[in-house]
């Protein structure tokens, strides 16, 4: 395992959304990670679509289940830097380190409570009062940017 910063997908449900934010990841070299079971076959054609030929060069890593991605995670010593609209501590306010895995939820759940007690960081992006969330591959390249400014 390097120690690149990594995105993880705690069971995406939307391919299109998996897909840009793969074809993100691979343009700015971040690795990523797809916590299964996923809301849909990960090699939909609209995943596909998505990330168009990126696919190919896109460091990504399945994991089969939460455990396994949790095995894999102590096993490399890496943080993880959950985001949920449930934290008080906003993604500019924090200090990122290069092997963070930056965790992020379903668009339709978030993440449930036993997930967010294991993270070892829980931040947020501040939005205005009345707001629900934001899109989540633009949740990811807000956050990845703020991190990769802090790390170069």
């Amino acid at each position: 395992m390097n120690d690149r910063l990594r995105i993880a997908l705690y069971q995406p449900d939307i391919a299109g959304n998996t897909g840009t934010i793969l074809r993100f990841a691979t343009c700015l070299g971040l690795g990523v990670d797809i916590v299964e079971p996923a809301g849909f076959p990960l090699s939909d054609r609209a995943l596909k679509r998505a990330g168009m030929d990126y696919l190919e060069m896109a460091a990504l890593t399945r994991h089969v289940d939460w455990h396994a991605f949790e095995d894999w995670r102590k096993l490399g010593k890496r943080r993880l830097v959950l985001l949920s609209t449930k934290a008080a501590v906003a993604y500019t306010d924090f200090v990122f380190a290069t092997d963070d895995i930056l965790l992020f939820g379903r668009e339709s759940a978030g993440v449930p409570d036993a997930v967010h007690e294991t993270a070892d960081a829980r931040l947020t992006i501040p939005m205005q009062p009345g707001a629900r969330s934001i899109n989540v591959a633009l949740s990811v390249a807000m956050v990845a940017a703020e991190a990769i400014r802090q790390l170069r």
